[in-house]
């Protein structure tokens, strides 16, 4: 399997390099030369595997340079440390299901790929006989940064450092970062938002003086972020998963279709589900969620990709982005892979602040692509909701995607069964839950945790208390213009 950039289709890597680089030198994505094939019947025998075997069936039609035996093995090392099923499917009624992504260690969707990403590199780094150290920025709306963090602490050969939007994330999901054990690992906070760290560490990766700098003293920069291939892999397979549980429980048979309605911040999640559907996975519509940082919808709606809108912050802050990188990918098809046009309208976008794609191009996205948006009040009601009809208490990304999944349904004419996608747990937002229902929290973070536990009778693990007692190491705040300095001191403080 070779891929090729969104911005240079003639550029042909193996997937290998496509991971250990993250991101083209031509400040493109790395996609597949052609989408690999899922058989039918490769699907209808997912009903007799366990997950790992599952997301090692998948990633082997995107790594070939690894065995389907290496893959498993790192799939079930990844996996190992989730609570029970990685990926469980709940029912909460006849056509509506909602697909759990937040089991892991971090009690996020992000610990899907993010546990298995670090072997994937090591395995591949291995094959490929790079010596170097390979040295990850982040930039993270909330959960990217503390499941990379879990996920490369004190792993031999590479290095993390996470910049996350100051007063931008949720006090949880800050507390997890900052007090991160590990000798490879650094969490800077950023002035600005989510789009102005991930701008910074998009230009650190451009940046021919600070690869020459890092390369001096043994090190290469390659990415966490969802824009790496590594990480899209892993993601596009819990989509085959929820599709063969629903096929183990004879709640559709094989062919009918599925919609998957996804939480979106920067695309990733919902490109997985995209590319499942070209590899042979019978999906019906993806219904593309957003919060009122709405740019997704604006853009599905119209056509317009525009950053000329206010940045909001939400209570649902992973989602709290304008600039959603992965869309690249799915533009680069409907291009029809013509990385020219894929340019032009990165350059626009980077001139004038937006990009027009056209109503024809407009018209084929919408045969699969679905967008709503949800006010911050509208999905604190849906979370009420859910939890008063179905028993089901889930965080407020999730609530996004309830609310807008029914927007669809409302809306649309379509009897598929419904998947709404679950990308956070309860406990890293305990606060806004209690207050989405109706309970006003407690200042303390640690007493919203446990009046949510007694109010609603949600586990809250015990190493999620046990974080509020850890001392925070990290503690800097910088400009963006300074990141890519940051990242280098980083480096050369861990050479010392």
């Amino acid at each position: 399997m070779k891929y090729v950039s969104t911005r240079n289709n003639k550029l042909s890597v193996t997937g290998s390099t496509a991971v250990l680089t993250g991101l083209a030198p031509d400040g493109g994505l790395f996609v597949p030369e052609s989408f690999p094939e899922m058989s039918a019947e490769e699907i209808s025998r997912m009903t007799e595997m366990d997950y790992p075997e599952r997301s090692a069936l998948v990633m082997s039609k995107f790594f070939d340079e690894l065995s389907y035996d290496e893959l498993l093995d790192i799939a079930r090392r990844a996996y190992a440390t989730f609570d029970g099923d990685p990926a469980p499917e709940v029912k909460l009624e006849s056509g509506l299901y909602v697909l759990e992504l937040w089991h892991g260690k971090t009690h996020a969707f992000k610990d899907m790929a993010l546990s298995v990403l670090p072997l994937l590199m090591t395995a591949l780094k291995e094959k490929a006989g790079q010596k170097e150290t390979c040295l990850i920025p982040v930039a993270t709306s909330g959960d990217t940064g503390k499941a990379a963090l879990e996920g490369f602490s004190d792993v031999e050969g590479t290095a993390v450092i996470v910049f996350y939007p100051d007063g931008g994330v949720s006090h949880t999901q800050r507390k997890q970062m900052v007090t991160t054990l590990g000798s490879n690992v650094k969490v800077v906070a950023v002035k600005g938002n989510f789009d102005d760290a991930q701008t910074a560490v998009k230009q650190a990766f451009g940046s021919k003086e600070l690869a020459e700098k890092l390369a001096a003293i043994g090190c290469k920069m390659t990415g966490a972020n969802s824009i790496n291939l590594g990480r899209l892999a892993p993601q596009v397979a819990y989509y085959f998963s929820a599709y063969a549980d629903l096929l183990s429980s004879e709640q559709i048979s094989y062919g009918d279709k599925v919609d998957f309605c996804v939480p979106t911040g920067n695309f990733g999640n919902i490109l997985a589900a995209y590319y499942a559907k070209r590899m042979g996975l019978p999906v019906g519509k993806l219904i593309c969620a957003s919060n009122d940082n709405n740019v997704l919808t604006d853009f599905l709606d119209t056509g317009v990709y525009s950053l000329d809108r206010e940045f909001i912050k939400t209570t649902s802050p992973s989602m709290d982005i304008l600039i959603s990188s992965n869309l690249e990918r799915l533009l680069f098809e409907f291009a029809g892979r013509d990385s020219d046009t894929v340019n032009d309208w990165m350059n626009e976008l980077k001139k004038n602040g937006s990009y027009d794609i056209g109503g024809e191009r407009l018209c084929e996205i919408r045969e699969t692509f679905w967008g709503g948006f949800a006010t911050q009040e509208d999905y604190a009601d849906t979370l009420m909701d859910i939890y008063d009809e179905y028993g089901y208490l889930c965080d407020p990304h999730t609530a996004v995607a309830f609310n807008v999944s029914k927007q669809y349904a409302e809306e649309c004419d379509d009897d598929a069964p419904t998947v709404v996608v679950s990308t956070a747990s309860p406990v890293k937002f305990a606060a806004t839950v209690l207050e989405s229902i109706g309970i006003t929290p407690p200042d303390d973070d640690v007493k919203a945790l446990k009046k949510m536990e007694a109010e609603t009778a949600f586990p809250v693990p015990e190493s999620v208390y046990a974080l509020f007692g850890m001392s925070e190491r990290f503690d800097e705040v910088t400009d963006p213009a300074r990141l890519s300095e940051t990242v280098y001191d980083f480096a050369e403080g861990l050479k010392k």
